[in-house]
C-alpha cells in the first residue's frame, strides 16, 4: 500500500495495536487468499468464496462505505502492516439489520486482535448513528460468541441455517443524556 493510501479516508480507525482501513482495490489479493481459505472464512455466512465472488463483494463493499458511511475494514497491524483480515459493518441479506461482522487469519487468533477490531467497527457504527447493530454467529462458534460478549452484545434470538443453529446478539446505542435546560 503506498503512502497516500497510508495517510487514508476518513474512515480509517486506529487502536492501540490496530490501524483499521475501509477496503479498496489494492486490498484485492488479501481478500483473495482470506476468503478462499476455509480456516479464515468458513465459517462466514456462505463460506469460502471464489476469487470471482470476492472481486463483485469488494466492488459492493467500496460502493456500500459511498452509500452508507461505514462498511468494511481491512485490518492490518499496526507495527508492521500485517494484513490479519477483515472486520466491518453489512446489512444482513435476510434484513435482520446491520450487522457487526470479522474474520482473521488463524494465525492472527488468540491475541485479542478480532476483539480490537470488531470493538472499533461496533463503536465507529454506533457514533455513526446506528442505534442496533446484530450479529449472528453459529451456536458451535465459541470463540466469536466470546468475543460477541465480551463487547457487551446480548443474545437476542437464533435460527437455523443450512442445518446449524445462529444465534443473533444485538448491541444498542445507548441513550443520549436529555439536554440541560438552563433557569431562566
Amino acid at each position: 500500500m503506498d503512502a497516500l493510501a497510508r495517510v487514508g479516508s476518513p474512515h480509517t480507525v486506529r487502536t492501540r495495536r490496530l490501524v483499521l482501513r475501509p477496503v479498496e482495490a489494492t486490498h484485492l489479493a488479501d481478500l483473495v487468499a482470506l476468503k478462499g481459505d476455509e480456516a479464515a472464512f468458513g465459517l462466514m455466512l456462505h463460506g469460502v468464496r471464489t476469487p470471482d465472488r470476492t472481486e463483485q463483494e469488494l466492488r459492493d463493499d467500496i460502493a456500500f462505505w459511498a452509500v452508507r458511511g461505514y462498511g468494511t475494514w481491512a485490518v492490518h497491524r499496526a507495527e508492521d502492516d500485517a494484513f490479519l483480515g477483515i472486520a466491518g459493518l453489512m446489512e444482513r441479506p435476510d434484513g435482520r439489520g446491520v450487522a457487526l461482522r470479522f474474520a482473521l487469519w488463524p494465525w492472527s487468533r488468540g491475541q485479542g486482535y478480532a476483539r480490537e477490531a470488531a470493538r472499533a467497527a461496533l463503536e465507529f457504527g454506533h457514533r455513526a448513528g446506528l442505534k442496533r447493530i446484530i450479529a449472528v454467529a453459529r451456536d458451535s462458534n465459541h470463540a466469536s460468541r466470546a468475543v460477541l460478549g465480551d463487547l457487551g452484545l446480548r443474545p437476542c434470538g437464533g435460527f437455523e441455517h443450512q442445518g446449524h443453529p445462529m444465534l443473533v446478539f444485538e448491541s444498542l446505542r445507548a441513550p443520549s443524556p436529555p439536554a440541560q435546560q438552563t433557569p431562566r
